[in-house]
């Protein structure tokens, strides 16, 4: 029988505002992380603060933001109203504070909760408000959201507005680092939402004029079939075109909040397209077709709107405002006027889009065959497939806290696969083994991925045949040994999914496992290292008879071991394309017939290491 546990009065607790936050971050800033990944939780800090500087903007005041990292010290000045000074340390350590709560001074803004910024000071070791107004400062310190020191106002010559400084706190995301690119991408769609205003970081400066039609420029990194169609409208903006590609690419935005995981205005833009393109052709064409390849951007500016959880990445809201509009009338009504004008007045984009629209068709007809056959295989060998070892949590389940954990595996070989099996969490990690090295797709139609038994298995485990919307996991990871043949499985696992899925690369989805090369340990230390000179290193502190071993492939990494480099201390490279680069470009490179070329680059970068994986241009 179990032991009885008692349950009286003393077993309840009650937390103030800063232990709660501390004692559970992932309700305020989603997942910790240590940086490697976009959606960590020192991102959605630096989120947070300038989140309060763009509302500001958007109120019409300050058209600069100033913004500077120096190990790990950030700063972010605004040159808005600045927080009326009576109220400083309120607006930072009480939670459910602020102006937010009242429409007339904030009618669309980003932050509504009144908890951002206090989690930024709660998370913090190092934490400093300055507020300035009317040529007086009041500032505050804390740490760790316990105040250091109260200042007294003073007199100052300074511009308006607030500034905030603060360390992230090692005790609670532990060794982090940031990576900029992840935040100069948060800064450029801070400029593409808004039009006209200045950020400033590390001497860099993001500013945009044209906003949405801006953003695609920037992020469209392949051959289009028509110039950018973009629409402005009262609280509402879009832009799209349609590529060559597969699949649908979005960038959805509420009240200049970057809604990663869409939400009910990304849904009623999907449905309002399909729909206003039928009108405009008199054809009822399949959604599907009209669809596919899509690269498009919305915007819209909601009152009061609500998300799905606290780092807002999702919008749960159905009306415009409450007691308004529904979300769905509103996009329909302005699609319907602006991009039904906009093919009446652009002849020549119409036509492109219908001849898109019929080559999708023909194509989509031409694969229901395969499609059919290639699922009845799939059915008939899942019952006895042991390709996929599946987790319990998964990324398209929100109702679990843990979903943006979630990642699939995708090895070669029993033994690596086996390893990376035994050691994960079977709550969030899945595993995917692949047999032998995948067929190389390069120049190949989509029919190769219903066909080829390997393809189609792995496109059914992440579930992306229609668009990322059911996607199983957040983090898509290629694990392969550290040698030629590894190389080669992931070059050829990066041109399937590049030439197939290229959403899944542009929206940070894809990973290459880190795993050491070398092992040196004596009878008081273990010491993993991942390049030569960290080998060295270690030989230097352990001495010269420390046992060397170098790892040559992940099935010689014994579970126990395997456990430390998928757990808390996981080191992943993301995949990003570069901006001057074209999808085209990127696997006739890798895949084509240029051999010497291929061999001229990669003995020129032979030796060079990177923290991420950045295809050349």
């Amino acid at each position: 029988m179990a032991e009885e546990v008692e349950y009286t009065e003393d077993n309840i607790r009650s937390l103030d505002w800063k232990e709660h936050i501390r004692f559970r971050p992932g309700m305020y800033i989603g997942k910790l992380g240590d940086g490697s990944t976009q959606d960590d939780g020192i991102y959605i800090l630096i989120k947070e603060v300038i989140d309060n500087c763009i509302d500001e903007y958007v109120m019409g005041y300050g058209k600069t933001v100033d913004i500077s990292l120096k190990d790990n010290l950030l700063k972010v000045r605004d040159y808005g109203r600045g927080i009326p000074l009576g109220k400083v340390v309120d607006v930072v350590s009480k939670i459910n504070t602020g102006a937010k709560y009242d429409s007339k001074a904030f009618k669309k803004s980003v932050g509504l909760n009144g908890v951002g910024v206090k989690a930024v000071n709660a998370l913090s070791s190092s934490f400093k408000v300055e507020a300035v107004r009317d040529g007086k400062l009041k500032a505050a310190q804390f740490s760790k959201g316990i105040i250091v020191e109260d200042f007294e106002i003073e007199t100052t010559s300074k511009r308006r507005g607030t500034m905030i400084t603060y360390v992230p706190d090692e005790e609670v995301f532990g060794k982090y680092q940031y990576k900029l690119n992840y935040i100069e991408k948060m800064l450029w769609n801070y400029a593409y939402l808004n039009p006209g205003l200045k950020l400033n970081f590390n001497g860099e400066t993001y500013f945009s004029e044209r906003g949405l039609f801006d953003l695609l420029t920037h992020k469209i990194n392949e051959e289009v079939r028509y110039p950018i169609i973009h629409l402005l409208g009262d609280d509402i903006e879009v832009a799209l075109t349609h590529g060559y590609g597969y699949g649908e690419e979005y960038y959805s935005f509420v009240n200049g909040q970057h809604t990663t995981q869409g939400g009910t205005h990304q849904g009623a833009f999907r449905e309002a397209v399909a729909r206003v393109i039928k009108d405009f052709y008199g054809k009822d064409y399949d959604a599907v077709d009209i669809r596919s390849s899509i690269i498009a951007a919305v915007s819209v500016k909601v009152v009061e709107p609500v998300f799905e959880s606290q780092t807002k990445t999702k919008l749960g809201s159905n009306e415009i405002e409450p007691g308004g509009k529904s979300m769905r009338a509103f996009v329909l009504d302005f699609l319907k006027t602006e991009l039904d004008n906009y093919l009446h007045k652009n002849p020549d984009v119409s036509e492109a889009l219908q001849k898109k629209i019929l080559q999708s068709e023909r194509e989509r007809k031409d694969l229901a065959g395969i499609k059919k056959l290639a699922r009845e295989r799939s059915k008939a060998a899942s019952l006895h497939n042991k390709k996929l070892r599946d987790c319990r949590v998964h990324y398209n389940d929100s109702k679990h806290e843990r979903h943006k954990e979630t990642t699939l595996f995708i090895t070669e070989g029993d033994s690596a696969s086996g390893s990376i099996t035994k050691s994960r969490d079977p709550n969030t990690q899945a595993v995917f083994s692949l047999k032998g090295k995948p067929l190389n797709c390069y120049g190949l139609s989509k029919k190769v991925v219903y066909e080829n038994e390997e393809f189609n298995l792995l496109q059914a485990a992440l579930n992306i045949e229609d668009g990322l919307d059911d996607l199983r996991y957040n983090n898509v990871v290629i694990a392969t040994d550290a040698d030629v043949d590894g190389m080669h499985i992931r070059l050829l696992l990066i041109t399937f999914f590049l030439q197939f899925f290229p959403d899944l690369v542009k929206n940070g989805h894809m990973y290459i496992l880190e795993t050491p090369l070398f092992r040196v340990r004596n009878k008081k230390e273990t010491i993993y290292c991942y390049s030569d000179q960290e080998r060295q290193n270690s030989i230097a502190k352990l001495g010269k008879t420390a046992e060397i071993t170098r790892f040559k492939g992940l099935g010689e990494i014994s579970p126990n071991e395997f456990g430390h480099f998928i757990g808390k201390d996981i080191r992943l490279k993301p995949i990003m394309i570069g901006k001057d680069s074209t999808v085209d470009s990127l696997l006739s490179f890798y895949m084509g017939k240029n051999t010497p070329d291929r061999q001229k680059y990669i003995i020129n970068n032979l030796v060079v290491e990177k923290d991420e994986v950045d295809l050349p241009k």
